[in-house]
């Protein structure tokens, strides 16, 4: 295979670690967290960012999907690779307006970007690597839950998420529904399909093959895994933009160094993430994603979801691929206080929910009014 043109070849890892720059980013102790698996994970810390101010009952809580992290908005700087991958929803006078409204974003439990995860210490002071013990979604709405009790945060106004955010947001309300005032799912669903957990567990069988992996104990060698973390964000890619857009943008064009046009797009967002994300996270977030069902333990789907009391909006998008509309229909059906599902039309598949920020905005400011 052949690695990305621009991925620095020297490079371990994208995660941040203690002693880089803490742009934005604020760190909250949240002590042990005892995971579904019985295993102990011990002084555990979330990296998390606040917009607006706190009165006491204004909290929106904004869970990001995959590969993001707490940097919802703002600008890229030190310590910030890339700028508030929400930009256009999150800041004053906006959507989510942080004029009136607290807005809270962790980066997710298991993540690279300050919260504890495989690139983070073990109680030894070693990278925890491939011992990193695994974890589910509802581990991750744990560890959110404690930074909630940390920041004083008894009730939200709003928890909004899209896709694996989507996924801790109907954990927080079929889990906390005391604590979740409304609700907004945007290209999620109840469980992880078949076809979910498929591509996903491609994509960490790409990683783990890359010679550099070394079962997950890579940190202190010369080079991380990089292709693998590069082709299993290209596969992802693939399923997040629609069949459509890339028949329109890039159709079979090549480019002058013989290249389609389409290979070399793939090839792009895989260095980009490669410079910024970390593969044992991806192995273990996506992990975490296939064990999604919130029926588990709970008598099934429609029981979880009949638990939620939040006034709630579900959205799809209507060329997702990835997260078909029945998912979400069926959680616009199943919710009580949901109304009927929202199609946000878009060219751009599951990223949709990302791009379309005028449609999108629309429905987070009815939600929030």
């Amino acid at each position: 295979m052949t690695i990305s043109p621009s991925i620095d070849p020297s490079l371990v890892t994208g995660a941040w670690r203690e002693g880089d720059p803490l742009g934005a980013r604020k760190i909250a102790d949240i002590g042990d967290v005892v995971l579904d698996s019985g295993v102990t994970l011990p002084d555990v810390r979330l990296a998390y960012e606040t917009w607006g101010r706190f009165d006491g009952s204004n909290a929106v809580l904004v869970l990001h999907a995959l590969t993001g992290d707490s940097h919802v908005a703002g600008r890229a700087r030190p310590g910030h690779p890339t700028p508030g991958w929400w930009n256009a929803l999150v800041g004053p006078g906006k959507a989510i307006d942080t004029d009136r409204l607290y807005v809270v974003a962790a980066n997710i439990l298991g993540g690279c970007q300050g919260s504890t995860g495989p690139a983070s210490r073990d109680p030894d002071g070693l990278p925890w690597g491939g011992s990193f013990p695994a974890l589910t979604v509802r581990d991750q709405v744990r560890a959110e839950i404690a930074l909630s009790d940390r920041l004083g945060v008894d009730r939200w106004r709003g928890v909004i998420g899209g896709s694996a955010g989507g996924m801790r947001a109907l954990e927080w309300a079929i889990e906390q529904p005391a604590r979740v005032e409304r609700l907004f799912l945007l290209a999620t669903s109840a469980a992880a399909s078949a076809e979910q957990i498929a591509l996903s567990t491609t994509q960490i069988d790409a990683i783990r093959a890359d010679p550099a992996y070394f079962d997950g104990d890579y940190y202190d060698g010369p080079q991380g895994p990089l292709q693998g973390l590069d082709l299993a964000r290209r596969i992802a890619h693939i399923s997040y933009r629609s069949e459509y857009e890339l028949a329109e943008r890039f159709g079979r064009t090549m480019q002058d160094d013989g290249r389609f046009a389409v290979e070399s797009y793939l090839q792009h967002h895989g260095a980009k993430l490669v410079g910024r994300f970390d593969a044992n996270s991806y192995v273990v977030l996506s992990a975490a994603m296939n064990s999604h069902d919130v029926g588990r333990d709970r008598g099934g789907i429609t029981a979880a979801l009949s638990r939620i009391t939040a006034r709630t909006i579900v959205a799809g998008i209507d060329s997702d691929r990835l997260y078909p509309l029945h998912q979400q229909q069926e959680l616009a059906d199943g919710i009580p206080g949901s109304g009927s599902l929202e199609v946000v039309k878009s060219d751009h598949g599951h990223d949709g929910f990302l791009v379309e920020s005028e449609q999108v905005g629309e429905l987070a400011r009815q939600l929030l009014a």
